[in-house]
């Protein structure tokens, strides 16, 4: 096979669209949450165990960096929620064009942060 195509390896010279790091968030954010399972089993098991694990439990997510895996997990979740939700709108048809798709995109980093924010402020005050 005689390819003479140039090969760029590097993926931090090339420039993705924005609904490619989009989709790659969405993704991302979807491994999070398998793993953030697990630590919100475990809470919910601690919290409904005794009243003496419900207490160390609520003792435990005073903790700085207890609210910042928190805030992690719900970062990813409803940034997975939006993602999904434009994903389900794109199945109708919708927002299906390259101008749509970035547009949509735009919307739902936007309207993340915005949720991220509102998460953080719900945690910490």
């Amino acid at each position: 096979m005689n390819d003479k195509r140039p090969v760029n390896l590097d993926i931090g010279t090339i420039d993705l669209p924005i609904t490619a790091y989009a989709s790659i968030l969405h993704r991302v954010s979807g491994v999070v949450l398998f793993f953030a399972v697990g630590i919100l089993l475990w809470m919910l098991d601690a919290s409904l165990a005794s009243e003496e694990s419900f207490d160390a439990l609520k003792e435990t997510l005073a903790n700085p960096i207890s609210k910042l895996i928190v805030w992690g997990i719900l970062a990813a979740l409803g940034y997975h929620l939006l993602a999904g939700v434009r994903h389900m709108i794109m199945d109708f048809g919708i927002g299906e064009s390259l101008e749509g798709g970035a547009r949509g995109a735009k919307i739902v980093l936007l309207s993340a942060v915005v949720l991220v924010i509102l998460a953080g402020a719900w945690l910490w005050l």
